[in-house]
């Protein structure tokens, strides 16, 4: 069932025929000119530039800002197939909600012996000020964005868990919208699922989330550092579409006992602050003194249960790669289930036999920081310099729980527009989910990114990857 190179092709069958999910979008395709779709590859370019469409590079020393490449050709998941998604990712969320509620608290996976507590005691991300406390409506991970790799037809893996501030989404929607207004046609001739509604799901979700004391309709306000912030843009298209106010630090202040934000007719109270800023610059009162970024006060706010700060300070937790390896512990552990979609295999480079054979195969495997994101700090082993392959054996032995490994994946491709044709590259799948007191909200589809290098498994924008729409078909 593999196409190119032995990896599983997501549009093609083995022997070159179409896959019934892409059938109508490659009749299509046929049907069409081959310099009608290189003006509309262009006009998407110029699209996205005239959008704004940026992210900034730091440590680069050319341009600042860049845009992210978009491919037009769509990642087509089929309507069972989604439904076998959302099942185990709906899984996964609450399992996440559960472990982040028992950390702070009682610690019964801890006190069970299911995962070790050197994981939060050494972890930069877990916050003793948040002992004890439960935030409004119980929700730690208000939004959430599970990051999922496919191997075969029936095989998917959660390849990380993103649930301090997952970014992204406005990619998905700008991606989406982009293509509707290229070929309205196919819309038309396929039946898609929608994900335009998101910002009205993802305000919906957070008012939901509101604290007690809200009076009338939550106010909703996205708090975000600022414009020189890599993912500004994001910060103001959501703020814009849910209709919340954008607002950065200065536009705040605690007033009897609540967090206000600056209005034209003076101090008004928020109740749910969607915010983009890390834990470590939300207060300078609790945390780093020196942040101009956060609110002086809102901490204490925050814990007499006054606002909703979503996500919840200290989530990060869940981030850690070396959290990431225990989670089919955590879930069977909170869910009493066996993972619907099961990790990838990984490897704990602070267990001694782990780490012996890490480093007895580096040349094989994907070794990857535990705190590390954005494909930085991150070797892979078959396409590294024997150099570098060194180096990170060093740094492994230097400091064994820094890292974990896993195998190198055979990422499934999908086919991106290139000047010869479709060419096969490789791809990962974002899905955005909302959780509220109440219910699990998952947008079907999501950001696919995809490594637009040949033969490369790194997607991440930050190392040259792009993105494309992701189609969830309806029934």
């Amino acid at each position: 069932m593999t196409g190119n190179g032995g990896y599983f092709d997501e549009m093609h069958n083995a022997d070159g025929s179409v896959r019934e999910a892409y059938s109508d979008y490659c009749r299509w395709f046929q049907e069409q000119k081959t310099s009608l779709l290189k003006r509309k590859h262009a006009e998407a370019e110029t699209n996205f530039r005239k959008t704004g469409i940026t992210f900034n590079v730091y440590g680069q020393d050319e341009a600042e800002e860049r845009l992210i490449p978009f491919d037009m050709v769509p990642r087509v998941i089929t309507a069972a197939e989604w439904r076998r998604l959302t099942k185990g990712i709906e899984q996964r969320v609450r399992a996440l909600n559960a472990f982040m509620h028992d950390l702070y608290h009682r610690q019964e996976i801890i006190r069970a012996g299911r995962i070790p507590e050197r994981l939060f005691r050494d972890n930069a991300a877990w916050l003793p000020n948040m002992v004890g406390f439960r935030p409004p409506g119980g929700v730690y991970t208000h939004i959430v964005g599970i990051d999922l790799v496919r191997t075969g037809p029936d095989e998917f893996f959660v390849l990380e868990d993103n649930a301090r501030t997952p970014s992204g989404v406005s990619y998905m929607l700008e991606n989406r919208e982009t293509m509707m207004a290229m070929f309205p046609e196919l819309f038309m001739r396929m039946g898609i699922e929608s994900v335009s509604d998101y910002p009205r799901r993802l305000a919906k979700s957070l008012a939901a989330c509101a604290p007690s004391c809200t009076d009338g309709k939550p106010v909703v306000a996205v708090l975000t550092p600022g414009i020189y912030n890599s993912a500004y843009f994001e910060h103001a298209f959501l703020a814009d579409q849910m209709g919340a106010e954008l607002v950065e630090g200065t536009d705040l202040r605690v007033v009897d006992g609540r967090v206000a934000m600056r209005t034209t007719s003076g101090y008004q109270p928020v109740d749910v602050i969607y915010r983009r800023v890390d834990d470590d610059y939300l207060d300078p009162l609790t945390f780093n003194e020196d942040s101009v970024l956060g609110v002086p006060g809102i901490m204490d706010v925050y814990r007499a249960g006054k606002v909703t700060i979503a996500n919840a300070p200290g989530t990060g937790v869940a981030d850690d790669k070396a959290i990431y390896s225990f989670m089919p512990e955590i879930v069977e552990f909170y869910t009493g289930e066996k993972p619907l979609l099961p990790n990838v295999e990984t490897h704990r480079c602070a267990e001694e036999e782990a780490r012996k054979y890490v480093l007895d195969n580096l040349a094989e495997l994907v070794v990857k920081e535990v705190h590390g994101s954005g494909g930085y700090g991150m070797l892979i082993g078959p396409t590294s310099s024997k150099k570098t392959i060194e180096e990170f054996r060093k740094k492994i032995i230097a400091r064994p729980e820094n890292y974990i490994a896993q195998p190198t994946l055979a990422l499934s491709t999908c086919p991106i527009f290139t000047r010869q044709g479709l060419a096969p590259r490789h791809v990962d799948l974002r899905p955005f989910v909302l959780v509220s007191p109440d219910r699990i909200d998952i947008t079907p589809g999501g950001l696919t990114r995809v490594a637009l290098k040949q033969g490369s498994l790194v997607v991440n924008s930050s190392q040259g990857g792009g993105t494309k729409d992701t189609w969830v078909l309806k029934d």
